[in-house]
Parts: structure tokens; C-alpha cells; sequence
């Protein structure tokens, strides 16, 4: 919704208590029935059994909602495309639960009160969220709630800056006068103001002297009017501006990688949580691959490497070995002799000759893989992120819009390796990938990613 920020948040906030309170109501009503109707164990709601489900799926439903953007621009929102992100909201937290009832032993009390439980609190949610957009869509066919604004700059941006505006802005605000800095005295908007009984001023200030934007300002917030100061004056293709502040400085700031954010924290906590359990469920390999590198190429199990980290930081990348231990030595006689199929500064070969037999296995099956867990585990990857490349391959880098790959952490799988993984021999077409990834970031494209890699592996799509 348009509006004043602590508007939107409080709105926001409102509907996820509701929508959290009506996740507990669905599970209260379906309890119920199976305590009350049922087997009539209980007098009441009955909801001891399933105390450990609602401490899940009441608060992280709203937050997992949100997290899909069920909450983005109601009043425009299709009920199929709700009723999708309601849907991809019980996945998620029907793999939780389901993964919380093997890990932890719980006991789910009745597939009844799970499976109508889940089913009311859906319905709820969805029917909330109908009920809401047809009352926002009547108050703005009324007219009502629209904000009178006046838009401020220079003349000739004006129309193009209003012209842009979207449906989602236009339904919640009026702009009721246009104000050129140029043309006019900044004293006039004062009058204008007044004139209107605007409510809020919008700045354009492209092709302003900053002294008129700052005059036009203070004569807004003098009268109590909420500012808005575009950040159209900067041209920025990747950045996502923002506001914040240095000390008591206000800033603008450009970011071109995910913000900060509760999403972030997951993903790193779910990337912990995912490698301890990969670590300890894939033991029986660990042992198979060590076994089977000692006795076919005696020398270290592991191959530790310098590999570039986030913002190009090093550390030290754990894999089973294997190629041979003098690999790194035989690298630029291996480039001569058999040249490289990738093209830029990474190297790549099929057939490499410095890779013994019972290494194949254990490529084919991305065996050799499972100690970069550990480095999850210290934080130096993701699961999912940019593949992470030596140190000297970094520093070959052509372009420097090749360095933003390292704006995140490196992971384990990613968009290119569960696609097309040794199919891709061209440098560009694996940096467009990264890159399109870190701009797309969601916890939700990375299951997808994880999702895509499994099969990839069990079928060695591309594996060599």
C-alpha cells in the first residue's frame, strides 16, 4: 500500500497478526473436532497435543507470506497469484514440520488435526486476503484515502515522472499540482500548498540545483507535509537505492546485492542446519572416498585450495582429492598440451589426465563435493551460491563487472552447475547466471536451485 512508511508497516504488521491468529484458529477448530467429536478425549479446544505445531506454523506462516510477497500490492494482486504464493507458503512449512517430526521424534497427535488444520488455516488466509482487497478496491473507486500530493522539479521531467508512476502509487495518491523549482519562486510553493490542501510534496530533483531542493523542503516539512525525494537524479542499471544514515548524516544508498534482512539470516542459519545433517548423513561416503583415494593414489584425502570468498576475501576450500598430488605443479603443462574447453581465466577439461580412476567415481557422483560442508559450517560458503575460484583465476579477470560474482558468498551449487554444469564452456554464459541469481536472490530460488541440483547429481546431468 501507498503511504507513509510507518502506515505501510503498521498495515502490514496488522494483517500478519490476523493472518497468524486465523493459522491458530484453523488448527483451535480442527483440534476440536478431533479432542471434542471425535474421540471426545478433551472439554475445550484441546490444543496441548499440538502445542510444539503451533509454535511453527503461527508465526513463521505470516513471515513465510511475506517472504513469497503475499502481502505486496493487495489491491492488484490476482486471487490465483495469492492463492500460488498460499500454496508455495504450505510447502515450505509442510517440509518444516514434516522434517521436525523425523529429526526430533515428535509426535504429530492426528493426521486429522494436521491435515484440517492446515486446510481451515489456508482457507482463512486466503478468504482474508478477498475480503480485504474487495474493501480496498471499493474505498478507491470512492475515491477515498487518496493523498493529495504536489510533484516538484523541473518542468520538464514533471510529466515524464507522473507518467511513470504505477497503478499501485495512482490508487493511493492524487497529484493535484505540478511545481517547476526552475521557473518559479520556491516561495510559491508555500502559497500552493495551502491553495491545494496537499498532503504530501514529491521532489523530482533531476535537473535542480540542490540549494531549491533543499528550500523546497524546508517550506514542506514547515507546514508539517511529508517530502519524498526521488533518487532519480542518480542513473543506476543495478542498484537498488535506499535511504540511511552515517552517523547523524542522511545517505542514499546504492546496493546491488540482496539487503540485509531476516531472509539473509535464515539462509544463513538453514545453511548451517543443511550441512550438519548432509556431514553426518553422508559419513558412510566420507569413509568410502577416503578408503578408495589412499589406496589408488597414495597421498592427502583432502585437497585444500585458496579460493576467493565474498568481496574476493580468501580461505581455504576443502574437496576430496582427486588429481594427482603433484596437480597444481602439472597445470600449465596440462593448459599447453591439451588447451582449456572453458573459455576466460577458468580452466576446465573433460579428460583431464591428472585426475586418477577411483577420482571419476567420485566426480560422476559429486562425492568429492562433500567436504565443502565444512566450510559451510565455518562461513565461508552457502549452500547455495557463485561457484568460488581459485585466487589466481580471480585475479585474470578481464572485466570488473566479473568481480560482482564475489558480492556474496560462494556456494557449493548454483543456477549453472544443476542446468547445465560441464555443458557450459563459456565464461560470459557462467557469469550471466551468477549474476542474474544475485540480482533474483530469494531463499525461495534457492530451494529451487537445491531442488534442481539433487536430480542433477543422481542422474550425472553434465557430471565428469
Amino acid at each position: 500500500m501507498f503511504g507513509s512508511r510507518k502506515k505501510e508497516e503498521f498495515s502490514l504488521q496488522a494483517l500478519q497478526l490476523l493472518d497468524a491468529f486465523l493459522v491458530w484458529a484453523g488448527f483451535a477448530i480442527a483440534s476440536a473436532i478431533r479432542w471434542n467429536v471425535i474421540d471426545q478425549a478433551y472439554s475445550g479446544l484441546g490444543l496441548n497435543p499440538i502445542a510444539w505445531l503451533l509454535f511453527i506454523v503461527v508465526p513463521f506462516t505470516p513471515l513465510t507470506l511475506e517472504l513469497f510477497g503475499f502481502y505486496k500490492n493487495t489491491l492488484n494482486l490476482k486471487a490465483s497469484a495469492a492463492l500460488w504464493k498460499i500454496m508455495q507458503t504450505s510447502a515450505v512449512l509442510g517440509a518444516v514440520v514434516g522434517g521436525c517430526v523425523v529429526v526430533f521424534q515428535l509426535d504429530p497427535s492426528s493426521r486429522l488435526v494436521l491435515g484440517f488444520g492446515g486446510f481451515f488455516a489456508l482457507n482463512f488466509v486466503f478468504w482474508r486476503f478477498v475480503w480485504v482487497r474487495n474493501v480496498l478496491r471499493r474505498r478507491v473507486k470512492k475515491g477515498a484515502d487518496r493523498e493529495k500530493a504536489i510533484l516538484v522539479g523541473a518542468l520538464e521531467d514533471l510529466a515524464d515522472f507522473e507518467a511513470e508512476l504505477p497503478a499501485s502509487v495512482t490508487d493511493y495518491i492524487e497529484i493535484c499540482a505540478q511545481f517547476d523549482l526552475n521557473g518559479r519562486d520556491v516561495l510559491e510553493l508555500a502559497d500552493l500548498i495551502v491553495e491545494e490542501s496537499a498532503q504530501r510534496v514529491i521532489v523530482s530533483p533531476r535537473n535542480v540545483l540542490f540549494d531549491k531542493v533543499g528550500e523546497a523542503v524546508r517550506i514542506s516539512e514547515v507546514q508539517g507535509l511529508e517530502v519524498w525525494v526521488a533518487a532519480n537524479f542518480v542513473s543506476a542499471q543495478i542498484s537498488r537505492p535506499a535511504f540511511d544514515t552515517l552517523g547523524d548524516k542522511p545517505m542514499l544508498v546504492l546496493r546491488s546485492t540482496p539487503e540485509l534482512s531476516w531472509a539473509l539470516l535464515m539462509k544463513s542459519l538453514l545453511d548451517r542446519c543443511f550441512a550438519f545433517v548432509v556431514i553426518l548423513a553422508s559419513a558412510p561416503l566420507w569413509v568410502l572416498a577416503g578408503v578408495g583415494i589412499y589406496l589408488s593414489d597414495p597421498g592427502p584425502i583432502f585437497f585444500k585450495q585458496r579460493r576467493a570468498g565474498k568481496y574476493g576475501k580468501e580461505f581455504r576450500m576443502w574437496k576430496f582429492r582427486t588429481m594427482c598430488v603433484d596437480a597444481e605443479e602439472k597445470l600449465a603443462q596440462v593448459k599447453a598440451q591439451m588447451g582449456n574447453q572453458m573459455t576466460g581465466p577458468v580452466f576446465k577439461l573433460d579428460d583431464d589426465p591428472r585426475v586418477f580412476p577411483f577420482a571419476k567415481f567420485l566426480r560422476k557422483w559429486s562425492i568429492d563435493e562433500l567436504p565443502q560442508f565444512i566450510n559451510v559450517l565455518l562461513g565461508d560458503m552457502s549452500v547455495v551460491g557463485p561457484r568460488p575460484l581459485p585466487v589466481y583465476e580471480v585475479r585474470e579477470f578481464e572485466e570488473s563487472a566479473h568481480r560482482r560474482r564475489l558480492s556474496v558468498k560462494p556456494g557449493i551449487t548454483c543456477t549453472w552447475q544443476c542446468g547445465g554444469r560441464n555443458t557450459i564452456t563459456c565464461f560470459e554464459d557462467w557469469v550471466a547466471m551468477d549474476l542474474e541469481y544475485i540480482d533474483n536472490w530469494s531463499l525461495w530460488v534457492d530451494f529451487k536451485i537445491i531442488f534442481k541440483t539433487i536430480p542433477a547429481v543422481l542422474f550425472q546431468r553434465g557430471a565428469s
